[in-house]
């Protein structure tokens, strides 16, 4: 079930292999939730689907894009955190989980319908996200998916609203395994959202994301390097 409208217009490919690009600005983004939810199947089908070629990753599943949003170039780094444990009423993060909370300019929270718990988590784990920008709103998404077991399905399509509802954020529920477009539309979505909100720093305030320790990611200089090698090549 798709509940966002996408825009026509909006634009995310890759950008073309030139070695006197710059790049403007980054979007961070923090893929999380409970465990068996599909947020890692979710990150990669978005990135080999969507893209033609390799994408960057490290081992502590940070995977990095160059890519071009609305004319705008940009690095686009999503962070696949840990998964958070429920406890009691609340969920445990582990270290990297809250260090990524505090990096992400915008969240993609995942639980799965046929799994009441997970449901559960998000709404403790959009509470550290607010706890850690107290002064911001950054963007959220909830995603409700395996949408495709309905025979197993715990959490009704309602919850999934009215969850968001409350929280000031915006749902969907779709099926990894079987809808891409609906993947690209988490994606594409809260690129858009960020980007609206990084402009606001670029135009005359301090960066959030400068102040704050990111994790380990692939050097972009070295990016630059390889494109410069890879163009060389095909001029022979």
């Amino acid at each position: 079930m798709r509940l966002l409208n996408m825009s026509n217009n909006f634009l995310l490919a890759p950008i073309p292999e030139t070695p006197d690009y710059i790049i403007n600005r980054d979007i961070k983004i923090a893929v999380m939730g409970s465990a068996g939810v599909g947020k890692t199947a979710m990150i990669v089908r978005f990135l080999t689907k969507r893209f033609i070629g390799d994408y960057e990753s490290n081992t502590g599943n940070l995977y990095s894009r160059l890519v071009q949003l609305e004319g705008d170039q940009l690095s686009i780094q999503i962070q696949d955190t840990p998964c958070v444990q429920v406890n009691g009423e609340g969920v445990r993060l582990p270290d990297l989980a809250s260090r990524c909370i505090h990096w992400a300019d915008g969240f993609i929270l995942v639980y799965s319908i046929t799994q009441y718990s997970s449901h559960k988590a998000i709404h403790s784990l959009h509470q550290h996200i607010r706890k850690a920008h107290p002064d911001t709103r950054p963007p959220v998404i909830i995603v409700g998916n395996k949408s495709d077991l309905l025979h197993a399905r715990q959490v009704q399509t309602s919850q999934g609203i009215q969850l968001a509802s409350e929280l000031g954020a915006v749902f969907l529920e779709i099926s990894t395994s079987e809808n891409y477009e609906d993947v690209s539309d988490v994606f594409q979505h809260l690129c858009k959202e960020v980007s609206k909100l990084n402009s606001h720093y670029i135009n005359g305030e301090k960066r959030r994301g400068s102040l704050i320790p990111r994790p380990k990611s692939p050097n972009m200089q070295d990016l630059k390097r390889r494109f410069k090698q890879a163009l060389s090549s095909k001029a022979k």
